[in-house]
């Protein structure tokens, strides 16, 4: 009888069964969606939110799996818009880079002033999103030898958030001669008299933070480590033309926020191993069932997730239902400490609840006080107070006392000029 072929018996590595097991709550025959810098900017700026994290880390389609939940997201682009923001970034990069090379150079510095035409732009194809990166770090090793200007265009950077890896890919990263790294952001909004539009200006500075955060990981992995500039360029077209017009934005800030953030966030694999057994997010899945599955991982809404989160309108539904605090915002929820309801709240301002010592129960019933003698000054014009009012006293309020009027009346009857 032959011998049968010895089975491999050994466990299975932790990554490879993290990836199994976030395969299983994606759905086994669908694509991971990919985390792009921007949706990296917003998990770093919730990092409590385990609900995101965890589909984030599973690649789910968050806008597919909201419009399953009955809460469609209004995120997207119109189309007019990505055609114009390709057509500029083609612009920009045209003849090998050379308008976006010398607006380095004119911005950043750090070498003598490229020339046209002599400037390395490195093939960065490969097979799949770990090829792609494999490709692009050996195409920065290179080009860090070479002393020369390079252009990497569309590289692929891998950054490990959470446990798992996530797979970014900036407009450009250009290597300087004195082998400095500088990431390129380029957007399409204008850029009107040298200055654009703050938030927007913010948005693309914490994007590029992510992708210097993952350059950095790249960088400490060789000897000696390039230097990843904490300045970022960004180009967008200057005044109401095409043209290109360029900015250096000092990120320090956002790196400092964006590291901190990311390294807070749970770990992925933690959150999966608190899931009941069978929970799936596949979209594919009843609306009953995928609603059960998303309510049993923990979330943190605020009202900044309806600007970056498609599963915002949902979970804002659910706080307001469940009464949290957290839906009016993460400086009140502060600000009210151990208060976690509004019910709660509501109670310590009335003082049927809470310790009188607590500052921000203190803080409730001076303001509840305050809210009454306002109340009271128009109950009588108004016929009293509102029944339905959730901070109306049980007593009625006592009468308000009539103002006295700036021009009292003369003895004649008419008013004081």
């Amino acid at each position: 009888m032959p011998a049968q072929p010895r089975q491999d018996t050994r466990p299975t590595s932790r990554g490879t069964a993290l990836r199994h097991r976030l395969t299983e709550l994606r759905g086994p025959d669908l694509p991971a969606r990919p985390l792009d810098a921007r949706a990296l900017a917003a998990l770093a700026a919730n990092p409590g939110c385990q609900r995101r994290a965890l589909l984030d880390g599973a690649g789910v389609d968050k806008t597919a799996l909201a419009e399953s939940l009955g809460a469609p997201s209004g995120f997207g682009q119109s189309q007019f818009a990505f055609m114009r923001g390709n057509a500029f970034e083609a612009r920009v990069k045209a003849d090998g880079g050379a308008e976006l090379l010398r607006l380095t150079h004119g911005k950043l510095g750090g070498g003598p002033e490229p020339v046209p035409g002599e400037a390395a732009v490195p093939d960065l194809s490969a097979a799949g999103p770990e090829g792609r990166a494999a490709r692009t770090a050996l195409a920065l090793r290179e080009a860090t030898a070479s002393g020369g200007w390079t252009l990497l265009d569309h590289p692929m950077l891998a950054l490990d958030v959470a446990g798992t890896p996530a797979f970014l890919e900036p407009d450009a990263v250009v290597v300087h001669p004195d082998g400095g790294w500088t990431v390129v952001e380029i957007k399409s909004f204008p850029m009107i008299d040298g200055s654009a539009d703050a938030a927007k200006v913010g948005g693309a500075a914490r994007q590029s933070a992510v992708y210097a955060l993952a350059l950095e990981q790249v960088a400490a992995r060789m000897d000696p480590a390039p230097l990843v500039r904490h300045h970022v360029l960004l180009v967008c077209p200057k005044d109401f033309s095409n043209l290109p017009s360029a900015s250096a934005v000092d990120v320090r800030k956002q790196l400092s926020v964006t590291r901190r953030q990311l390294a807070r966030l749970t770990r992925v694999e933690d959150i999966a191993a608190e899931l009941p057994e069978g929970t799936t997010f596949d979209v594919r899945r009843p609306a009953a069932e995928l609603t059960a599955a998303v309510e049993s991982v923990p979330a943190t809404y605020a009202p900044d997730c309806l600007a970056a989160c498609e599963l915002a309108f949902h979970c804002r539904a659910r706080a307001r239902q469940e009464g949290e605090v957290t839906s009016l915002g993460r400086a009140i929820r502060g600000e009210l400490g151990g208060l976690t309801s509004i019910g709660d709240v509501l109670a310590a301002a009335r003082g049927e609840a809470g310790d009188p010592d607590d500052p921000a129960v203190a803080t409730l019933r001076r303001a509840a006080g305050l809210r009454e003698e306002a109340l009271a000054a128009v109950g009588s014009r108004d016929g009293g107070a509102d029944p339905h009012d959730p901070l109306t006293p049980a007593t009625p309020l006592a009468p308000a006392t009539p103002a006295t009027p700036v021009n009292p009346p003369t003895k004649e009857g008419q008013p004081c000029r």
